[in-house]
């Protein structure tokens, strides 16, 4: 049987023109750039010193930021970690007691904690792939565990819930300036975090946009039956998220141990809902398959100016978890409204 196809039928749908109306409502960190405005020219106008201060709010934003795009990476591959906050005091505690109690060189600490935090991520990883288990019970369970070895191992080996400082040890003054220094440009003084924040952007949003890793990411997130049955390595991209996660927490581990020289072992509880918080503000799905990291960041800058916008203010800082769970409603519809209008729009 004989079929005419038009021109229109010929056309790839690719080749059609798009209006800038289109690609806007097309990126999924819209919505965070206009919560990102308002939150802005909300304590802009309320507080004088918020402007003034923005090297300090870029800060706050930088240590959610580390760890939200690796986060918001993982949540569009569909899965969640919530033993990422944890997992940051974790990867900070086995650098310090490693570098005291073998009396060497901190780097010794830093490269076995690198060498631990991974080996924790690519287990959540590997512990999800080969169970078939939702990864919201692997990840609570290593919380658990790791929220217990955290307090048990620092109490067993120091006598106390902190550890000793290593701030006098051999090797402390360059970690910190890889980790914690402090940049002047001008009259701002820029915490090294925020590079490194920055950095990670850049790479996250390279792999998501311009490498076959980042297709597979989408596609696992948005269907991994699908995926799995054209070929994507869906088992090993998953596990390299989790990775990704771990070297998160390594990074953001070390610059709390070498902002201080010593760790509190109860730190890190409830930080991961922070990160997840970040990551679908700034557009990420809770089903996977959407988001980016760009939107991510901007979610983190939004957690950085409410924080310390409510202290320039002066208000209770209990007003902050209000305006946390206000600003993620209020995201995850915008967010939902967006995706609607950009599926229209093709």
């Amino acid at each position: 049987m004989s079929q005419t196809l038009t021109k229109t039928d010929t056309e790839d749908e690719r080749l059609a023109h798009r209006s800038l109306f289109s690609k806007l409502v097309s990126r999924p960190e819209l919505g965070s750039v206009i919560g990102a405005v308002a939150v802005f020219v909300f304590f802009s106008a309320i507080t004088d010193s918020f402007l003034s201060s923005m090297d300090t709010v870029l800060y706050a934003a930088s240590t959610i930021g580390i760890m939200a795009v690796p986060v918001a990476l993982l949540m569009i591959g569909g899965e969640f970690d919530l033993s990422a906050g944890v997992l940051v005091t974790a990867s900070a505690l086995v650098s310090s007691m490693f570098s005291y109690q073998l009396t060497a060189n901190v780097w010794v600490g830093v490269l076995i904690s690198l060498l631990v935090t991974l080996a924790i991520g690519f287990f959540n990883g590997y512990m999800l792939v080969r169970t078939g288990l939702p990864s919201f019970i692997i990840t609570l369970g290593t919380f658990l565990m790791l929220q217990g070895a955290n307090v048990g191992v620092t109490k067993a080996v120091n006598g106390t819930v902190s550890t000793k400082s290593i701030s006098d040890m051999e090797g402390f003054e360059s970690a910190k300036a890889v980790f914690s220094s402090t940049l002047s440009i001008g009259s701002w003084d820029l915490r090294v975090t925020i590079l490194w924040w920055i950095v990670l952007v850049a790479v996250a949003t390279w792999i998501l946009l311009r490498t076959r890793a980042g297709n597979w990411i989408f596609a696992v997130g948005g269907a991994g039956p699908a995926a799995r049955a054209v070929g994507v390595p869906v088992h090993r991209t998953k596990i390299g998220l989790y990775l990704g996660v771990a070297l998160g927490a390594w990074i953001s581990g070390q610059h709390l141990l070498f902002s201080f020289g010593v760790i509190q072992s109860a730190e890190g509880r409830g930080l991961e809902l922070h990160y997840i918080a970040a990551a679908v503000i700034g557009g990420c799905l809770l089903t996977g398959g959407y988001g980016s990291a760009i939107g991510a960041a901007i979610g983190a800058l939004i957690f950085g100016m409410t924080k310390q916008g409510i202290v320039y203010a002066q208000w209770d800082a209990d007003w902050f978890w209000f305006f946390l769970g206000a600003m993620l409603l209020l995201a995850t519809l915008l967010n939902a409204w967006v995706r609607k209008r950009a599926e229209a729009a093709k």
